[in-house]
C-alpha cells in the first residue's frame, strides 16, 4: 500500500519563468549581486506597490534592521510596534539601545489595536512600526494622522503582504519607508530575500549604502559609516521577478483557498476562523489561521501532534515580543500584561497554506480537524 504524502505548512509554486530567468543568470554568468535581474527586480516591485524607489537584500529581516538605520533610530528613541510579531521586527531597536512600546493586538483582525497606540506616544517617540499579521492589514489611516499630528516616523513591514490592499492603495505604499520578505512561505519567493521601498531618495541612498558595506563614494575602500552585506543575487532577483508576473494569480488562489477552508470548517463551534474581510481590505490569507475559543477545553499542542501523526503540518501562532526569555533576561517587559497577544498565542496555530496546495490537500486536512473536534 502507497503511504500517503505529508502535507507541509508550505510548499511554494515555481512553475512561471524560474527556470529560464535562472538559466539566463547561468549562461550569462551574471549570478551576484551586480547582475541586471537585481535592478530589474527593484524597478518593477517598487512600482508595484506604488513606490519610487526599491531595494534588494538578502531577508526580510535585514530590511527592518536597515530602515530603522537610515531612520536614525538610536539610544533612547521610542519605537512603537506590536508585541504579536516576529522577532525580526525588535532586534535592531534592542542592538541600537533603543525601547520598543508593545501595542496589544485586536482579537478579530490580530492585529496591532490601533486605538492603544496615542496613548503611548510621548516625546522620546520616534517611530511607529506597522506590521501588518497573517493577512489583513493594520488600520493604517488613523495611525497616518497620528504621525502627522505627532511628527513620527513610521515603518511599514508589509512582509506577510504581497498583493494586499489598504482602502485600494497597495500595502507597502505607507508611510516613511516598508519592508517585504521574500522568504518561500510568502506570496513572492526568492527563497531568501527582502525588498525596501520608499519614496523618500535620502532614504534610499541611505539603504542602498548600508546594503553594500557602505562602500565609499570616492575611494571604495574608505568608509564613512558602518553597515552590512544583505546583497541579493541575481539568480534571487531572477526568481523573485518570475514570481512578480503571477502575483495576482497568487492572491486569487489564497483566496480561493481561504474561502474553501472557511466553508469546510465552519461547522467547528471550538475555534474561531479568520476574518474574511472588514471595510477597508479583504483578506489574502498569507497563512490560514485558527484561534481556539475560550469554550474550548482542546489545547494547541494535542492538536499540532495530532495533525502531525496524521500526515499533516502546522504550527503555532507567534510568540509575542514581552515573553520572549531572551528579551526579558535582558530586562525589558518585566511587569507588561497583553493579554489579548497572550491569548493568541497559546490558542492559536496555522494549517497548511502554501501556493502549491491542491483541493484534495485542503479537504483531507479539514477532514482531519474535523474528525479531532468531534
Amino acid at each position: 500500500m502507497k503511504e500517503e504524502k505529508f502535507i507541509p505548512v508550505n510548499k511554494p509554486l515555481l512553475d512561471g519563468n524560474e527556470k529560464k530567468y535562472l538559466a539566463e543568470c547561468i549562461d550569462s554568468g551574471w549570478i551576484s549581486s551586480e547582475g541586471p535581474f537585481v535592478s530589474e527586480f527593484e524597478e518593477k516591485f517598487a512600482k508595484r506597490v506604488s513606490r519610487t524607489y526599491g531595494i534588494a537584500v538578502s531577508n526580510g529581516s535585514v530590511a527592518i534592521d536597515a530602515a530603522l538605520e537610515a531612520l536614525e533610530v538610536g539610544p533612547g528613541d521610542e519605537v512603537i510596534m506590536p508585541s504579536f510579531t516576529i522577532i525580526s521586527c525588535i532586534n535592531h531597536i534592542i542592538r541600537k539601545d533603543a525601547l520598543p512600546i508593545l501595542i496589544d493586538s485586536d482579537p478579530i483582525t490580530w492585529n496591532m489595536d490601533v486605538n492603544q497606540i496615542e496613548k503611548h506616544i510621548t516625546k522620546k517617540t520616534k517611530v511607529i512600526m506597522v506590521v501588518h499579521i497573517y493577512g489583513l492589514p493594520v488600520d493604517i489611516n488613523p495611525i497616518l494622522s497620528l504621525a502627522k499630528k505627532y511628527n513620527l516616523k513610521i515603518l511599514e513591514d508589509a512582509a506577510e503582504m504581497h498583493g494586499q490592499t489598504y482602502r485600494n492603495f497597495p500595502c507597502g505604499s505607507f508611510g516613511d519607508i516598508s519592508t517585504f520578505s521574500f522568504y518561500p512561505n510568502k506570496h513572492i519567493t526568492t527563497g531568501e530575500g527582502g525588498m525596501i521601498v520608499t519614496n523618500d531618495e535620502d532614504l534610499y541612498n541611505k539603504c542602498r549604502s548600508l546594503r553594500n558595506l557602505c562602500f565609499g563614494k570616492k575611494d571604495r575602500f574608505v568608509h564613512e559609516d558602518l553597515g552590512w552585506n544583505m546583497r541579493m543575487t541575481n539568480m534571487q532577483a531572477a526568481i523573485g521577478l518570475a514570481q512578480l508576473e503571477r502575483l495576482d494569480e497568487f492572491v486569487q488562489i489564497k483566496r480561493k483557498m481561504g474561502q474553501l477552508y472557511s466553508e469546510l470548517l465552519s461547522g467547528i463551534d471550538e475555534i474561531q476562523l479568520p476574518l474574511k474581510e472588514t471595510e477597508y481590505s479583504k483578506n489574502i490569507y498569507w497563512v490560514y489561521g485558527l484561534v481556539l475559543k475560550q469554550n474550548s477545553k482542546k489545547n494547541v499542542t494535542d492538536i499540532i501532534s495530532y495533525l502531525k501523526e496524521n500526515g499533516v503540518g502546522s504550527r503555532n501562532f507567534f510568540y509575542p515580543m514581552h515573553k520572549q526569555p531572551i528579551l526579558i533576561q535582558k530586562g525589558y517587559f518585566k511587569k507588561v500584561s497583553l493579554p489579548i497577544s497572550e491569548y493568541m498565542s497559546d490558542n492559536g496555530f496555522y494549517i497548511p497554506s502554501g501556493l502549491n496546495l491542491n483541493e484534495l490537500e485542503i479537504r483531507k486536512v479539514a477532514k482531519i480537524l474535523l474528525n479531532y473536534f468531534k
